[in-house]
């Protein structure tokens, strides 16, 4: 079921680790065969810490062609195993966000595609700070296991068509070294860096084409609307070099998405619009972001039909069915989708009162994520996070409020943490006399 790269004989002299630094320092391009060497030497430990931590600063700094980039991406895509999932003839496609605060669209996004008949092999790796993964808010079903060997992951997409997993470490193990000096050496924003990383591990999934959320924003580690462009068009550059069909948008992340953050509140607010509810924001995003998988996967050929067949899934019960599936499959309780209620509530409820009388001009949506994460943290038991605590009924960009009338609802359980997170709350929103223009949603569509 998954294949390995064999290195083939051939002359090659190995150049010195000094000689590749200093190349790149001076803006040269590296050539397949020194591009493979560096991924070798980093997954075999040849490559001293020091030397490495140089590299990816050289990198950083000087860039890398598409050309280089494609070749990164592949090499480290092959420095482990690669699922194949040849076997199963329904289109596989998956979706990656570079993560943003109050984003439960993947929980949406699976099961609409599944309903719709695509395969999605959804592997999901290490978030940034203070965005709860997708992989957290399923662990606010009991029982849900995310961990599922190779064999049995393609065995659960093959059977009900999708799959929501922790990434595998025989996937791209030559990306898992590179990525943690990366988070110690300040050159996780590099863009080709980024590029190689993501879709390195999607292919290795086994995916044949990606549909890519590159948000940007105070809510994404991407704060320049530029630099989110020229990521979304060297990921799909890449990726169509690499035979895989790819789309991305680049979207809005300086406010959340959705009313809800916080694990068991998003999923909930996920639930609902699997039902034909939700909020707008939510609505149009996965309407969108769906209307680009079906059409990806070949199973809606027009814009029109790509968002009727969305619809249809949405409102006809079809896609929380197949999140039911999904739920079961991986041992988790389904009954907490029939019954959101169940979810664990939190025993203190309190709202973030406005200051003053206005609009709300601006909201740091990286604040709000920190103060969720102060409220959540579950050090001292059994579960990392409290699946209860975070916040609702959040009031957008362009909102009037009254002075007194609540900018959120905040759900907490340790009186102990609250102080800390109302700083937080208080400094990410700012209310101004005249009303805003809220900035669209999607920004760019890039293919």
């Amino acid at each position: 079921m998954t294949s390995k790269r064999t290195i083939p004989a051939r002359r090659f002299i190995k150049p010195s680790f000094n000689y590749l630094i200093e190349k790149k320092r001076d803006g040269q391009e590296f050539t397949q065969e020194e591009i493979r060497y560096i991924v070798d030497s980093t997954l075999d430990g040849d490559m001293p810490q020091h030397q490495l931590a140089a590299l990816l600063m050289a990198i950083y700094f000087a860039n890398m062609s598409a050309q280089e980039t494609a070749i990164l991406t592949e090499e480290m895509m092959l420095s482990g195993e690669v699922i194949d999932l040849s076997h199963i003839a329904k289109p596989k496609i998956d979706k990656y966000s570079t993560g943003g605060v109050g984003d439960k669209t993947s929980l949406v996004l699976v099961p609409l595609a599944m309903a719709a008949g695509v395969v999605v092999p959804m592997m999901c790796g290490v978030e940034h700070d203070f965005i709860i993964s997708p992989l957290d808010k399923m662990a606010a079903f009991p029982g849900f296991n995310s961990q599922l060997s190779i064999e049995d992951f393609t065995k659960q997409l093959a059977r009900i068509g999708g799959a929501i997993v922790q990434q595998d470490e025989k996937l791209a193990p030559a990306d898992a070294k590179f990525y943690a000096l990366r988070k110690d050496t300040g050159t996780i924003p590099s863009l080709p860096l980024i590029t190689g990383s993501v879709l390195s591990k999607k292919l290795a999934e086994g995916a044949e084409g990606l549909v890519i959320d590159v948000k940007w924003g105070n809510g994404s580690f991407i704060k320049d609307l530029e630099q989110a462009k020229q990521l979304a068009r060297s990921m799909t550059r890449v990726g169509r070099s690499m035979k895989r069909r790819c789309v991305a948008l680049v979207t809005d992340m300086n406010q959340p998405l959705g009313d809800t953050v916080g694990t068991a509140l998003e999923v909930k607010e996920a639930i609902a619009l699997l039902k034909g509810e939700g909020p707008d924001d939510l609505k149009e995003l996965v309407l969108k972001l769906g209307m680009e998988i079906v059409r990806l996967a070949g199973v809606a050929g027009s814009t029109l039909s790509a968002k009727q067949t969305v619809q249809r899934h949405l409102t006809d019960g079809t896609a929380l069915q197949k999140f039911k599936d999904l739920i079961k499959a991986q041992g988790g309780d389904t009954s907490y989708v029939d019954h959101p209620d169940k979810f664990p509530a939190a025993k203190h409820v309190r709202k973030l009162p406005a200051p003053k009388r206005g609009y709300v001009h601006t909201i740091n949506a990286a604040f709000i994520a920190q103060g969720v994460s102060i409220l959540s943290s579950n050090h001292d038991k059994k579960s990392k996070i409290d699946h209860a605590a975070g916040v609702s009924e959040i009031k957008k960009v362009g909102t009037q409020v009254k002075q007194g009338e609540p900018l959120m609802m905040i759900h907490y359980n340790d009186e102990a943490k609250l102080e800390q997170a109302l700083e937080c709350f208080k400094t990410a929103y700012r209310l101004a006399p005249k009303r805003p223009t809220p900035p669209p949603l999607v920004v760019e569509r890039v293919a």
